[in-house]
């Protein structure tokens, strides 16, 4: 499977964005992990899952960004958190076996403090121990892992250390806060150079704007990997801002980012040498379905 990047991959959008399109009610900072928590919400997640198959994903992520250990210690919901991530797995392969397709399960890893911040907090241990606890309720129902939103260069290396018990491939999400930096104020592309020595399957740039990407475009196409990017459509991210609660409104949408001009920056950066394309975000499966298009051309 080491080599499945080598050509055009399509990545699905923003499962959690998207559950709460389709009616999901968020409970404390739980986000997209309420839909695990509730049964009634349990359908809303393969329907998803499905959505974005149908519409030409080849990977989709487990919805497990919010049923990281801390978030669930916040809600006393620490009883759950194995259960949360196991079904999290379950409905992602009732959905691809619905299907009948060729698609992978990527294991989404978020980090395990604050998103899209470089703060790991004072116990770096409990951070690796999340890691690898979360992970373990993963790994034998995923195809490879995928640290999703990495905010600096020692985030990466905690997780990829805590993961190497599971011998799992994993594929590197590094987030940009701005002009080409992690929220840590490294380099994406330095970063990306020497996480390259821990043999990922590839190095996206994970949850950001098409406009991020433009400062990277051409460092990235120089690493010795698969390359690619996952797009959102927020407007901005609000300086400390922290996405442990229900205010995902504050981040806006951008209006601009229609179903066409996602397939037109796709289109751009995947002839510029991108492998991997997909969403995060505001990126739904009407904006996935336009991808076929690559594909096709391919």
């Amino acid at each position: 499977m080491n080599n499945f990047f080598d050509k055009l991959r399509i990545m699905d959008g923003g499962t959690g964005q998207q559950l709460i399109n389709k009616g999901l009610e968020p409970e404390g900072n739980l986000w997209s992990a309420t839909a695990l928590l509730y049964e009634k919400y349990n359908r809303l997640i393969f329907d998803t899952h499905l959505e974005f198959i149908d519409a030409g994903a080849e990977v989709i992520l487990t919805n497990t960004f919010g049923a990281r250990k801390r978030r669930l210690l916040e809600n006393n919901l620490i009883d759950k958190y194995k259960s949360m991530n196991e079904l999290a797995c379950e409905i992602a392969k009732k959905a691809v076996l619905k299907s009948n397709k060729k698609v992978l399960i990527a294991g989404s890893l978020p980090p395990q403090n604050f998103t899209y911040q470089a703060d790991l907090g004072d116990d770096l241990s409990f951070i690796s121990n999340a890691f690898m606890e979360q992970a373990s309720f993963l790994y034998k129902n995923i195809d490879f892992f995928y640290l999703d939103v990495m905010c600096s260069k020692l985030e990466c290396e905690i997780a990829i250390n805590s993961i190497k018990k599971f011998d799992k491939e994993f594929v590197i999400g590094l987030h940009i806060k701005e002009k080409g930096l992690l929220p840590s104020g490294e380099n994406f592309f330095d970063v990306a150079k020497e996480l390259v020595n821990y043999n990922p399957m590839a190095i996206t740039a994970s949850c950001i704007s098409d406009i991020d990407y433009e400062f990277i475009e051409k460092d990235i196409s120089k690493l010795p990997l698969p390359y690619g990017f996952k797009f959102n459509a927020f407007e901005q991210i609000p300086e400390g801002w922290k996405p442990d609660g229900n205010n995902t409104s504050l981040l806006g949408r951008r209006k601009e980012m229609t179903p066409d001009k996602f397939l037109e920056v796709c289109t751009k950066y995947s002839s510029l040498g991108a492998k991997l394309v997909g969403g995060c975000c505001e990126i739904t499966p009407k904006h996935i379905s336009k991808l076929k298009i690559l594909k096709n051309n391919i």
